[in-house]
């Protein structure tokens, strides 16, 4: 599989500043692939729609359902073969992209998982649906996804961060790869909230994940 146009999907809140710097780099690394830049806003209230409609191919904006559903939606308008989702908080590099897109030519969907996770919710997470789903970061979703596996991706778990995303693949016989990166610090304020907080959330998409992966 010869991978020479690819779709690139991100979800924002409130990240006017951050989707200025992304869609620019993204841009930089795929100059000798045909792309596309698709951003879903989760009805951010700082201006991110008006600045990626006009740096985006497509922009749209939805009711705030969160990141999961965000990025399914986002690949659904996806036209491209070969999809990349990608966080627009900054922590994934899009110097990465081209070995995602090596590996897609490979596997259904790739993980770029990072070598650190910052969080204990993260860490038991990889401990335990990682193992069982095959790679070290399930809640990484800096991912490549065959175009053909998104009509596979019914989900049912809420918000997951990603996760219900590698159960499903998983469940449906897709196979699922993995690269490696070290991941930069976190930034001071991120989306998913402080430690406390993110812990909590995670925990419980881990265990409605690992639910959805017994049922």
């Amino acid at each position: 599989m010869i991978i020479d146009c690819v779709s690139v999907v991100t979800t924002t809140w409130n990240e006017r500043e951050n989707i200025k710097k992304l869609i620019p780099a993204i841009r930089n690394v795929l100059q000798q692939v045909a792309h596309e830049i698709i951003v879903v806003d989760d009805s951010s209230q700082d201006g991110t729609i008006q600045a990626a409609k006009r740096l985006a191919d497509v922009a749209v904006t939805k009711t705030r359902e969160g990141q999961t559903k965000g990025l399914l939606y986002g690949m659904r308008l996806a036209k491209f073969p070969v999809i990349i989702t990608i966080d627009a908080d900054l922590e994934n590099d899009p110097q990465h992209i081209p070995l995602l897109l090596q590996q897609a030519a490979v596997f259904d969907v790739v993980v770029a998982s990072r070598t650190a996770l910052p969080r204990i919710s993260e860490i038991v997470a990889s401990k335990t649906l990682g193992k069982l789903v095959g790679v070290t970061d399930t809640l990484s979703n800096f991912r490549a996804y065959r175009k053909e596996t998104v009509s596979k991706l019914d989900l049912r778990g809420g918000e997951t961060f990603g996760a219900e995303f590698l159960v499903i693949a998983k469940k449906k016989g897709l196979r699922i790869g993995e690269i490696t990166y070290d991941p930069p610090p976190r930034r001071k304020r991120p989306r998913i909230g402080g430690t406390i907080k993110a812990n909590s959330r995670i925990f419980w998409a881990l265990i409605k994940s690992l639910m959805l992966y017994f049922l």
